[in-house]
């Protein structure tokens, strides 16, 4: 009864998690269509690398759900940190391309607001893997260090 209670429990909190991620496709989708018409601010391959790994957290954190795998939802909790330092590397160039002309700043913002939703996505595919964490174990691992987190894998 308690598998089936933390399943149901889950199930709830994962459907917001699958929303708010739509609705960050959703954000990020407009901020391509207002730099479309502003030619590139820096070179994208950072932030697509960065896109690339966040949509694989997520493939990951849905199969690692489907099949109960919890070793699979700790490698996407750990590919959190590289991109959160995709995030940082991409969010320190735009602040300085910024510094360097004032005139940068209408296509900084966006592709800052990109970076962050892309950021935002792979925090949110995280919440799914600690979630099928939870589900599998009955262990809440939210508020866990990177180093106990991998006791589960």
């Amino acid at each position: 009864m308690a598998d089936d209670l933390r399943l149901l429990t889950s199930a709830l909190k994962l459907v917001i998690d699958l929303e708010r991620i739509g609705d960050l496709g959703v954000s990020i989708a407009g901020r391509v269509v207002e730099l479309g018409r502003e030619p590139p601010l820096i070179p994208y391959e950072d932030l697509m690398r960065m896109m690339v790994t966040t949509r694989e957290m997520l493939t990951e954190a849905l199969e690692a759900l489907r099949s109960q795998d919890v070793a699979r939802a700790s490698r996407v909790i750990d590919k959190d940190e590289v991109v959160d330092a995709y995030y940082s590397q991409i969010f320190n160039d735009i602040l300085s391309r910024m510094r360097e002309s004032p005139e940068n700043i209408f296509r900084a913002t966006r592709v800052q607001a990109i970076s962050k939703y892309i950021e935002r996505i792979g925090d949110h595919a995280a919440n799914v893997a600690e979630r099928v964490i939870f589900i599998v174990t009955g262990e809440d691992v939210r508020h866990f260090s990177r180093m106990s987190r991998s006791d589960f894998s």
